[in-house]
């Protein structure tokens, strides 16, 4: 019976939708995935209708019980090319999950090489395919040997490699070595992760994917540490990297089409003791949203904030760790000032994304193109606002004042623990006090929290004993609930989706600027913003665990609790 007509006959499709079907097949695609593939039904839909036609059930495998034991005597040819996948064994006979009705084949083939009677479930494809990922491990399908598959062409290089035609690079260039860096990859642009490790280690090859700001270790076949030389040397020849140097570390940059969208991976190799280690920070430009709104800021800071990206000249300060989400709060703020009549340039190391109506600068720091060197150009080059990268230095420091101090905007980062150790590390660099209390207008501090799965989070009701001293209990609604991280398969069962900023601004006033040019320690200066009313990172996180946007936990995390006066007001 042909799946196009059962899908009709129970009214999931009509007439002119099967013929669309139809035209839309290509060779070897069934009928009813072309009718998914067009988006008229899901999968699940449709193989639940031929399920029930041909007397097969559906099983979501996200709640199944499955017994791994089974895949020690479970071919490893019938999970990678057919995707079937043992599940459990009931009288005697094996039950096997399949995303395909029709391949009776495979089935009978697989009764007579396990030598038991085969009992068929149906289950969706991406399902089974995150089974063997996670209890098989990234890549495994390449140990076992298998060649590139149709989907891999979901990954494509911008740039023509280059290889020296070596015994490494041909043992890099091989297609099951290929495959497995691109399912690698792949993986990672579908979890949503900022960036991949992978580790040499005794034990052999450990890759681990950085999820919402924490890493999680990835499943990985044992054998794949056969592999380790051609994994490095294949990433190393895509990023045009030097595939013989193993003595230094090496820096370099990826560009990739996939699935249709373009983005730029950054490649960095150190060498260590049991061999070279990767990290890949990947950076997706259709996944980022540079909007101020969606930061996470309150509406009164948000309101704050606003006003001064508008001001005419001075420097505002953005501080945080690396990876705090500095960079994209000021993105945000670049975006949110863009006008045709204003003209605005960037000094970046490196130049994260390309912003559409800004002209940016990359520094190459090994030929001169210093962040202080590009200054200077800059400055004849009649700008409105600036943003340099980061202050790492005086020279640095020292030209950011001069921008301000003749009418420009200047928007940068440093590297302090709070908004106020900004102005106690400018004159640490060696800046007069008097001109970094003249000059910065407002410093903001920053920190990323994950937020709470909206599937899955469970409201319970605190006792006050079980939370930090410093937690504003008071502000809790009578009977008031808080939220903790449970785990869903919407989350991957890890409780949190999605990250948002904590934020800690602090506006240079008249007091501020007076301590800062006494030269005041930046304990003095903290204490004196509190008191006019600066909200912490941490009391910034207490609001957004209220509002159940993340734990206590998270909070605690990212933050610092015994920093608050005792009068400071949440």
């Amino acid at each position: 019976m042909e799946a196009g007509e059962i899908l009709l006959r129970r009214g999931l499709i009509d007439e002119r939708q099967l013929e669309l079907a139809r035209r839309a097949q290509t060779g070897g695609t069934r009928l009813d995935e072309a009718v998914v593939q067009l988006g008229l039904i899901t999968e699940e839909q449709a193989l639940r209708a031929i399920g029930e036609e041909l007397g097969l059930k559906y099983i979501d495998l996200s709640e199944a019980e499955i017994d791994l034991s089974l895949l020690g005597v479970f071919p490893a040819k019938a999970i990678y090319r057919e995707s079937l996948f043992p599940i459990t064994q009931q009288n005697g006979c094996l039950v096997v999950a399949t995303c395909d009705p029709f391949n009776l084949y495979s089935l009978d083939e697989l009764a007579s090489a396990t030598g038991k009677s085969i009992v068929p479930v149906l289950a969706g494809r991406a399902e089974i395919g995150k089974l063997i990922k996670t209890h098989l491990g990234v890549g495994s399908e390449t140990v076992e040997g298998l060649l590139a598959q149709a989907h891999d062409e979901t990954v494509e290089l911008l740039e023509q490699v280059e290889t020296d035609g070596s015994e490494l690079s041909k043992m890099a260039e091989e297609p099951s070595v290929v495959r497995l860096v691109n399912e690698i990859l792949l993986e990672a642009i579908e979890l949503r992760a900022s960036d991949i490790h992978i580790e040499s280690e005794q034990a052999g090859l450990r890759i681990r994917y950085r999820l919402d700001g924490v890493l999680h270790p990835q499943p990985v076949p044992p054998e794949i540490s056969r592999f380790q030389a051609a994994i490095i040397s294949r990433l190393k020849i895509m990023a045009r990297l030097n595939i013989a140097e193993r003595r230094l570390p090496q820096d370099g940059r990826i560009q990739l089409k996939v699935s249709g969208r373009e983005v730029d991976v950054r490649v960095s190799v150190i060498p260590m003791i049991h061999g070279e280690g990767i990290v890949l920070r990947i950076l997706d430009k259709s996944s980022m949203d540079y909007s101020l709104s969606s930061l996470g800021m309150g509406e009164d800071l948000h309101a704050v904030f606003r006003e001064l990206i508008r001001l005419p000249h001075g420097i505002i300060l953005v501080t945080g760790p690396t990876g705090s989400g500095k960079t994209t709060t000021l993105y945000s703020a670049l975006r949110e000032i863009r006008t045709p009549a204003t003209k605005i340039i960037t000094t970046e190391d490196p130049v994260e994304y390309q912003l559409e109506g800004i002209s940016q600068i990359q520094v190459h720091t090994k030929i001169g193109l210093t962040f202080g060197n590009t200054l200077r150009s800059i400055l004849r080059h009649d700008p409105d606002v600036i943003l340099i990268g980061e202050i790492r230095d005086l020279e640095t420091a020292e030209h950011a004042i001069q921008a301000s101090l003749t009418g420009h905007l200047v928007f940068s980062t440093l590297h302090t623990n709070d908004a106020a150790g900004a102005y106690t590390r400018l004159v640490d660099m060696g800046v007069e006090p008097f001109l970094v209390s003249s000059t910065v207008e407002a410093v903001m501090a920053q920190r990323l929290v994950r937020t709470l799965c909206r599937e899955c989070r469970q409201a319970y009701h605190p006792a006050q004993e079980d939370l930090p001293d410093d937690f504003p209990f008071d502000e809790l609604a009578s009977g008031g609930k808080l939220y903790r991280a449970v785990g869903c398969r919407a989350c991957r069962n890890v409780g949190y989706r999605g990250r948002i900023g904590l934020f800690e601004l602090l506006v240079t006033t008249n007091r501020i600027r007076q301590i800062a040019h006494e030269r005041s320690s930046s304990w003095s200066i903290k204490q004196a913003a509190l008191a006019q009313g600066m909200r912490t990172l941490r009391q910034d996180g207490w609001r957004k665990v209220i509002a159940g946007k993340t734990t206590v936990e998270e909070v605690v995390r990212v933050t610092k609790g015994n920093d608050l006066v005792s009068d400071a007001p949440v």
